[in-house]
């Protein structure tokens, strides 16, 4: 998914290993309904995707339709998009970093916003 669709949020599970991507796109799905929980809303889930620059990664994403950076009448909205859910990935996050600290293989995890 290159960030040339709508304004989106996600988490990104990045690694040249595509099981070990997988292990940890797994252990994102048992906290599913969790993620859920917080976030108010389901998410789309990918075990496969691409990133902006072509490389495979996992993404759990959600996205906003019909808004723009540029139009500056759209900001309020991708401004309460962006902040919701921003403080539902943290709440989230602080709930279930530590069952993470044994899945140390190198891997990428990073919150990924488009603004396009």
């Amino acid at each position: 998914h290159a960030c040339n669709r709508e304004p989106s949020i996600a988490i990104e599970l990045a690694h040249a290993d595509a099981l070990i991507r997988q292990l940890y796109y797994e252990h994102f799905l048992q906290l599913k309904p969790l993620l859920h929980q917080e976030l108010g809303e389901e998410w789309t889930w990918k075990l496969h995707d691409v990133d902006e620059h072509g490389k495979p990664v996992s993404r759990i994403y959600t996205e906003i339709h019909e808004v723009s950076l540029f139009r500056n009448t759209d900001w309020s909205a991708l401004i309460s998009f962006f902040k919701e859910r921003i403080v539902g990935l943290d709440a989230f996050w602080s709930n279930v970093k530590y069952g993470f600290e044994g899945l140390r293989w190198g891997i990428t995890c990073a919150v990924h916003i488009c603004l396009r």
